[in-house]
């Protein structure tokens, strides 16, 4: 077939023909990809233009220097946002003295109480079941001011450490021997309240604020407050009994006092308007102070448990409202009691009492 019939297609495509240009071949044109670097760490600093960060892409087009050509060829990436640097959680830092007398302490870093009283037994030096029991801007054996389970953010704490021991003959002669008793939360049972008129109140030597280590020999250190209120009630009725007692290191301007604990406005923070709940089980939280409904209904639950079980704990009484505040009915209310407190086996007329009090306080009754 000659060359020049229109069906020619010639092989040769690298032949030089009339209408071959050397200068039109364009040479193939690098693709380009995205290569994955290695991830920078917050510490390590960036590299900057003109007071911005650049991204890798950037930084790679800029080639070598004089190399302006490469550099027209690769568009430039947008800067990359830099990451947010993390905030730190403040640190709380709570006052500390040991009540009868010692150099302002400095403490933080505690969830529970029994950390708490460790970060205190660090800070002068002692033992930390040297303890009793902490108060809260009073270096008093107060027991309004005693530290339950929330600390107001500008709260001073007041540890209140062991003092002389002492053993005393009791003989009921009722039923009730006149003692409320609450524990510390690390191992310690103490006297809250005596009742005026009491058993108890009768023997002059036992004072609020003692510590109760042993009935007849028999160590109740650890014992929870209510199962050391069981020991007492079921004390047989004309048969003595002993109770070991150690009170609380008292300073000279304390010696001689034998303070009751008063019921109106136990519990209440007294600056700040958050606090720092501390909780058996699970770290300590930031809280606001408890609405009026709240406080109403946990000092009326308070009252109930000193009623029918012989003990005062606010923590307890909190934890109760709790679980029934957003309740609708008492069956509710005992089932989510049980699954948080099934320990305690409340008894069901408790329970309705409870119930009772808090829609009392609902409906503005109190």
């Amino acid at each position: 077939m000659r060359r020049d019939h229109p069906l020619f297609i010639s092989t040769d495509r690298w032949s030089a023909g009339p209408d071959f240009r050397p200068e039109r071949r364009r040479t193939p044109q690098p693709r380009l990809f995205a290569v994955q670097e290695p991830e920078k760490t917050r510490c390590e600093p960036e590299p900057m233009q003109n007071g911005e960060a650049m991204s890798p892409d950037a930084q790679d087009s800029r080639g070598a220097p004089g190399d302006e050509e490469s550099q027209a060829a690769v568009p430039s990436a947008p800067p990359l946002p830099q990451e947010p640097q993390a905030c730190p959680r403040p640190k709380l830092v709570f006052h500390t003295q040991l009540a009868h007398g010692s150099p302002t302490g400095r403490i933080h870093g505690f969830t529970n109480v029994r950390e708490l009283y460790a970060k205190i037994a660090e800070v002068f030096n002692i033992s930390a079941s040297e303890i009793l029991f902490c108060t809260l801007n009073s270096h008093k054996v107060d027991m309004q001011k005693l530290l339950g389970g929330q600390i107001g953010l500008e709260d001073f704490i007041f540890a209140h450490v062991r003092g002389e021991t002492k053993e005393v003959e009791v003989v009921k002669t009722e039923d009730a021997l006149g003692l409320t008793i609450t524990d510390n939360g690390a191992g310690y049972a103490f006297i809250k309240r005596i009742k005026e008129g009491s058993t108890i109140d009768r023997i002059k030597t036992v004072c609020v604020g003692d510590h109760i280590e042993a009935i007849n020999d028999q160590s109740i250190v650890g014992c929870r407050h209510y199962e050391v209120a069981k020991m007492l009630k079921e004390q047989p009725r004309g048969t003595p009994f002993t109770l070991r007692l150690v009170e609380p290191k008292k300073a000279f301007d304390m010696i001689g006092q034998r303070t009751r604990a008063p019921k109106s406005s136990e519990g209440k923070m007294v600056s700040g308007k958050e606090t720092l709940r501390l909780r058996s089980k699970g770290s300590a939280t930031l809280e606001e102070i408890p609405n009026e409904f709240e406080d109403k209904a946990i000092k009326k639950v308070d009252d109930l448990l000193e009623s029918y079980m012989g003990i005062r704990d606010l923590e307890l009484a909190t934890t109760i409202v709790e679980a029934g505040k957003n309740k609708k009915n008492p069956d509710d209310f005992a089932e989510a009691l049980d699954s948080v407190l099934g320990d305690f086996g409340f008894p069901d007329v408790f329970l309705f009492d409870v119930w009772g009090a808090m829609g009392d306080v609902k409906n503005g009754r109190f």
